[in-house]
């Protein structure tokens, strides 16, 4: 992505006050919307499906521990760092960027439902979340498109390892 680009992508957003705090919202909104969903499929499976509980703590704690590790270690810079525009969604944040951990963690939890929970739509319902946050994290300058998609790649992938190889 070129800097052009970059603000031609967050400049509709941070032209628009009201239209940069609607995205605001969204994002914080969608994030507690999902983040209170978990703790609900946690007290689901301790109450109706105990055999399932352990996996649904450990598969998305161990992958977001692996994957905040190659985080810290790669150390990529957001792109409000790379172009010097500020980003649409407050952030001090230095580095971390890729890959997305708010992505991976809504399509972790995406996996997890449909792997633990009878209602299919809830997965659905979840994912199209992550991929509605993943839009926002992009479109208002906090990650690289590249960002959002490895970290959806990784909640996919480590989920399926996770529930389907262990």
């Amino acid at each position: 992505m070129t800097k052009e680009t970059y603000e031609k992508i967050t400049g509709v957003l941070r032209n628009r006050a009201a239209l940069a705090k609607v995205i605001n919202l969204a994002n914080k909104i969608l994030t507690y919307i999902i983040f209170a969903t978990y703790p609900c499929l946690l007290v689901y499976l301790f109450l109706q499906n105990r055999g399932m509980l352990l996996k649904a703590v450990l598969v998305p704690a161990v992958s977001f521990v692996v994957l905040s590790v190659f985080r810290r270690i790669v150390n990529s810079p957001r792109p409000y760092e790379v172009f010097g525009v500020p980003s649409v969604i407050p952030k001090k944040t230095k580095g971390k960027s890729f890959p997305s951990r708010h992505v991976f963690s809504v399509v972790i939890i995406g996996m997890t439902f449909l792997v633990c929970f009878p209602c299919k739509w809830a997965a659905v319902f979840i994912l199209a979340v992550g991929a509605a946050m993943g839009v926002i994290r992009v479109i208002s300058g906090v990650h690289f498109p590249r960002d959002v998609i490895v970290g959806a790649l990784f909640g996919v992938i480590s989920g399926a390892i996770g529930f389907y190889v262990i």
